[in-house]
């Protein structure tokens, strides 16, 4: 994405509308007086063939006759002639395109085949388009209303994106009405061209704007969308509304869109991996926005509630016992603060009953009482219009006071008209306000969750050194082998030997193909045993009563051989049986789970943990991740469901070893991960015993891959392909590698182990620590938008980074800045250019073009490294700074 083209787009110095109208009502004459009527600093230039004025406004008949300078065109024409449109305003060197037009690919195939051609015109000039079939895009911070919306915005830090226009005006009524500001209103539409993604990653370099509000009908690019997402929401609060939960709203959905829509829970998955705050209601949605408008979100879940009666103050309680939040608790200082104020039969606690009788002046003190309370993480006032209470004046009265408090304040005047002026007080205050105690509590658990979310993807994990050993050619071989021989389902003993090479515990498994040998590999194997139907056929064993247990004799087994392959070939009469296989028997099992993954066409592999056996799909206690994972993640997945707390030890079945189990969902990553090939994984039962795991079951379903691992993931993997060796001058070994999340203490030796000299050089500033933030962006790296390699030495306990190096990519994904530190007792060592040297490569392989850097002058040893490696190198017309560039074609490297 061109940054650059999509600042142009949104602060435009001169705005061409195409198909500018003075009919009134008409699309043409509504964009023409919105834009002339927000009074921004751009020029307004109308188009159109068939007038030669339009509000006193000279009309040029065509883009190429307008001499001055236009950044963005609006066009509000058919659609038939828009490709030629967006042709025009290319070969005028126009940045971008808003196109309102509707009948693109939602109308079918001839709509589509406009909007291919509408997009091949466009990426011939490097010209971006918003659109078709949207509303148009408002700036307010540039004053700029380039859309056919009815009304225009309040000033705002919040941007709100949307492909629905009705949903655009509908918010947009309610906004007014809720005194709530927008920085930008977005709408998208069909979205050809600009989507979420791009949105997400231009508004994330605003600094107008503070959060970012969605409604989604469906995402194009999933993995541009999660790593903008992933870098967005770490800083800036995003929260989506999106439809299609249902069938017959998904159905709806890609009727309007022109898009079919994904399964919803795997959108959960994603979204909350993101670090994005799903909603579910557009009321939900709207009283999130508006509290993101008005208010900082809580620092935590403590959350005191002071109301004028008692049954409301229930409600609360109840409303956050719903969410498992339960009320802040009071300190004694507090409570004996509040019994100096408040009459006799207060409810002493959390709510803060203060009965309807009490003064206003009382309200507005217990208000700075509990504000003031350590636990109080935010205010929940709560007024019903009981006796003689004046609901206005106590909200007048309330409004200098809450200006003051520095925790999130919300407020639920409940009732109709004679609350009503008290709601216009608050709005007027920019104070947030609801009808219910309900909708108030919920928006404080929505945006309590995402910072709980956000805090647990952003946790720096412990490092471990724990390397995973995994033989990947053994499992390499395995899958080829079937492709070759065009199995696509796994037997289950080769399935069992996939997982094997990836150290997930399976049980012994052998294949007969006669009684005879059934009894023998019994005996071999030892009483009692277990007999499956072995067939590729056969989904689900227990279809056909496939499975027989506890076989103590040869009898036993011998009838179960015959009982089993008579019911298959009933049930299954076109099956191909390829055996029956033979097992130990599990004597004693505690619980039975269940791991799988399966390759979305859309979100790409998916794990699965929950609740095993037969009944599975019955009871349903899963939960989903994305790989990659890590050890918290893993943990995170365990925790989601019910049977975790078996898990921990429940009566006479014991804990299991937890960090085993997160090891397997993430060996069980890693094998998707490595292979695009696998469709399918079921290990079910992996069997619990005595606190061990062993897979008894497992299949396994692959098809040659469309795309080279890792593009099949929608979230960047560790690049393992980066790591080498190498060697100092004086013959040092030193190992280098991507940077991990768990690098965090060894980041911060290394940058102690440089000295304030090296630090400003490398950071510009004279840096003396690094923030946690800090730490947290240098060590979890979305390695789609960034290179960290580091440089390593000595082993375990004593191991050390003696240098970084980074390539940062741009958004247009074909330029990159470097940067390098090396510790000072290392320099001069060959260690800088090797890390450098690796960073150019793996930015060469990503199709990065053009990599550059600037180095203060004093900076001798990084200007001699640059010289070395073909940098070219140009002192900066200002400063003391050189800036170093070189062509990744043109690396003498291999």
């Amino acid at each position: 994405m061109s940054t650059l083209h999509l600042n142009r787009l949104f602060n435009p110095k001169g705005v061409a509308v195409i198909g500018a109208s003075e009919k009134t009502g008409s699309v043409g004459c509504t964009i023409m007086k919105n834009l002339m009527n927000s009074k921004g600093k751009h020029t307004v230039f109308p188009v159109n063939p068939r007038h030669k004025k339009i509000f006193d406004q000279p009309c040029a008949a065509r883009i190429q006759d307008i001499e001055e300078g236009v950044d963005m065109a609006v066009i509000a024409t058919p659609i038939q002639v828009v490709p030629d449109l967006i042709a025009d305003c290319g070969k005028k060197g126009i940045a971008g395109a808003v196109v309102v037009s509707s009948g693109g690919r939602e109308t079918g195939a001839e709509g589509q085949r406009i909007e291919e051609q509408m997009l091949a015109a466009a990426r011939e000039y490097d010209l971006r388009i918003i659109g078709p079939n949207c509303l148009g895009i408002i700036n307010t911070a540039f004053s700029m209303n380039a859309s056919f919306a009815h009304l225009a915005p309040l000033p705002g830090n919040m941007a709100f994106l949307s492909q629905s226009g009705a949903v655009c005006t509908s918010v947009l009524d309610m906004a007014l009405q809720e005194n709530m500001g927008f920085s930008h209103f977005i709408s998208l539409g069909s979205m050809a061209d600009v989507d979420f993604a791009d949105m997400i990653d231009y508004l994330g370099s605003q600094r107008s704007v503070q959060s970012i509000v969605m409604y989604v009908e469906n995402i194009t690019n999933i993995r541009n969308f999660m790593s903008a997402a992933r870098a967005v929401s770490r800083i800036k609060p995003i929260i989506v509304l999106k439809s299609g939960r249902s069938r017959a709203g998904a159905r709806a959905a890609a009727s309007h869109t022109g898009a079919l829509a994904g399964e919803d829970a795997l959108y959960d998955t994603a979204f909350q991996r993101a670090g994005i705050l799903r909603v579910t209601e557009f009321e939900e949605l709207f009283d999130c926005a508006e509290y993101l408008a008005k208010q900082s979100r809580p620092k935590g879940c403590g959350l005191a509630i002071i109301t004028n009666a008692g049954g409301p103050g229930v409600m609360a309680a109840d409303a956050l016992a719903s969410f498992g939040l339960e009320p802040a608790r009071m300190s004694q200082s507090t409570q004996d603060r509040l019994d100096a104020i408040l009459p006799d039969n207060w409810s002493r606690g959390n709510p803060v009953d203060i009965l309807g009788d009490t003064p206003a002046s009382t309200y507005v003190e217990t208000v700075r009482i509990c504000a003031a309370d350590p636990d109080t993480d935010a205010l929940l006032l709560i007024c019903s219009p009981a006796g003689t209470v004046d609901t206005r004046a106590l909200a007048e009265r309330l409004v200098p006071c809450l200006r003051e408090v520095s925790c999130p304040v919300f407020t639920a005047w409940i009732g109709g008209e004679n609350v009503a002026g008290a709601r216009q007080v608050f709005n007027q205050a920019g104070i947030v306000t609801f009808d219910s105690a309900e909708r108030a509590v919920r928006a404080f658990k929505n945006l309590y969750e995402y910072g709980k979310n956000i805090e647990r993807l952003t946790q720096i994990p412990i490092r471990t050194d724990t390397r995973l050993i995994i033989h990947r050619e053994t499992a390499r071989s395995i899958i080829h082998t079937a492709l070759a021989e065009k199995n696509t389902c796994l037997l289950e003993n080769t399935a069992k030997a996939l997982l094997d090479a990836y150290g997930i515990p399976v049980n012994d498994t052998k294949i007969a193909d006669t009684e005879a040998a059934a009894l023998k590999m019994a005996e071999q194997t030892g009483f009692p045993v277990v007999l499956k139907i072995c067939s590729k056929d056969i989904p689900h064993k227990s279809d056909c009563n496939g499975v027989a247990l506890d076989l103590r004799n040869a009898k036993d087994v011998t009838a179960a051989f015959r009982q089993i392959m008579a019911d298959a070939r009933q049930h299954f009469p076109d099956a191909h049986i390829t055996g029956i296989t033979v097992q130990a028997m599990q004597t004693r099992t505690d619980v039975e789970l269940i791991i799988g993954a399966r390759k979305d066409p859309q979100f790409g592999p998916v794990i699965v943990f929950g609740m095993g056996g037969v009944l599975t799909e019955v009871f349903r206690d899963i939960s989903m991740g994305l790989p990659p994972l890590n050890r918290m993640l893993a943990g995170h997945l365990i925790g989601k469901t019910k049977i975790a707390a078996v898990l921990k030890g429940f009566r006479n079945i014991r804990p299991i070893d937890m960090a085993h189990l997160e090891e397997l969902l993430i060996r069980t990553g890693r094998l998707m991960t490595d292979f695009p090939e696998i469709d399918a994984l079921d290990i079910n039962p992996l069997m619990v015993q005595n606190g061990g795991l062993t897979a008894v079951d497992a299949r396994v379903f692959i098809t040659p891959a469309t795309v080279p691992s890792p593009m099949h993931l929608i979230i960047s993997s560790y690049p393992w392909q980066y790591e080498s060796r190498g060697e100092t001058v004086d013959g040092q070994p030193f190992f280098i590698r991507p940077i991990r999340p768990s690098d965090a203490d060894l980041l911060i030796e290394h940058f102690h182990s440089l000295s304030s000299q090296s630090r400003y050089m490398r950071f510009f500033s004279p840096l003396k620590e690094l923030s946690r933030d800090m730490l947290i962006k240098l060590t979890q790296i979305d390695y789609d938008r960034e290179i960290a390699l580091v440089a390593l030495m000595g082993k375990k306990e004593r191991l050390a980074m003696v240098g970084v190096s980074r390539i940062i990519v741009f958004p247009d994904q074909t330029q990159a800045e470097f940067a390098i530190a090396i510790s000072d007792d290392w320099q001069g060592k060959g260690i800088g250019s090797s890390l450098l040297t690796q960073c150019l490569k793996a930015a060469r392989q990503m199709g990065i073009r053009h990599v550059m850097g600037v180095v203060l002058a004093e900076n001798t040893q990084m200007l001699k490294l640059g010289r070395k490696l073909g940098f070219t190198i140009k002192r900066m017309a200002e400063g003391g700074e050189y800036e170093l560039i070189i062509e990744t074609q043109d690396l003498n490297i291999d």
